[in-house]
């Protein structure tokens, strides 16, 4: 059984900003410990479901030719086009998983504190959405955190299992401390560009 969408409405009628994206060390540090651990500067075409509020989408917008981001909670999806109102290449979209996956291909997949609101069929739907939709080229990163949430039914090893067996791609990052984990997947061994330029340098 799925998370309540009115866990989320409770949430999001509080606060614009319900786990202080923007105030929190802890969720700046890991956030760019997110972005940091993407194998490639730039990517053709990601897609961030669960955006909440646009804060990690932001940042992934500026290193994509195309972002599609998606959140089911209306209000999140108001904030989120917001925030990402200066990104012509950001489409902001109002959805469920698994059954509202978008069309086309993705050359990253970003998973960032949502598998553990869905239960594991929904899951494993996800992951298999996510298989069929990943270019020759594609990447998966995820990162959860790893105490148990109230009305969540997974916890985020049991999300990080699910993906290792699910995916069955190969393993390029896998960060672990004692609040969350973060990995990335790779549809081909994953190697940074050495010779990428920097954008602007």
């Amino acid at each position: 059984m799925n998370t309540p969408a009115e866990y989320f409405d409770r949430l999001f009628q509080g606060s614009d900003d319900p786990w202080a994206f923007r105030q929190r060390w802890y969720e700046k540090r890991k956030r760019d410990l997110t972005l940091a651990s993407l194998p490639r500067q730039r990517y053709e075409r990601a897609f961030e479901p669960g955006c909440a509020n646009g804060e990690l989408s932001l940042a992934l917008a500026e290193r994509c030719d195309e972002l599609v981001v998606m959140d089911f909670n209306e209000r999140a999806v108001a904030l989120a086009k917001q925030r990402l109102g200066d990104y012509p290449n950001a489409e902001v979209l109002e959805g469920h998983l698994p059954g509202d996956w978008p069309g086309g291909m993705f050359d990253l997949v970003v998973l960032s504190e949502v598998g553990y609101y869905l239960g594991e069929p929904a899951w494993r739907e996800v992951i298999e959405q996510m298989l069929l939709s990943l270019a020759p080229t594609g990447s998966v990163l995820a990162c959860h955190w790893l105490h148990p949430i109230e009305g969540a039914p997974q916890r985020g090893r049991q999300v990080h299992q699910l993906l290792d067996e699910g995916l069955g791609l190969h393993k390029a990052v896998s960060h672990q401390e004692a609040d969350f984990i973060l990995e990335v997947w790779c549809v081909v061994p994953c190697t940074v560009d050495l010779d990428e330029k920097v954008v602007g340098g």
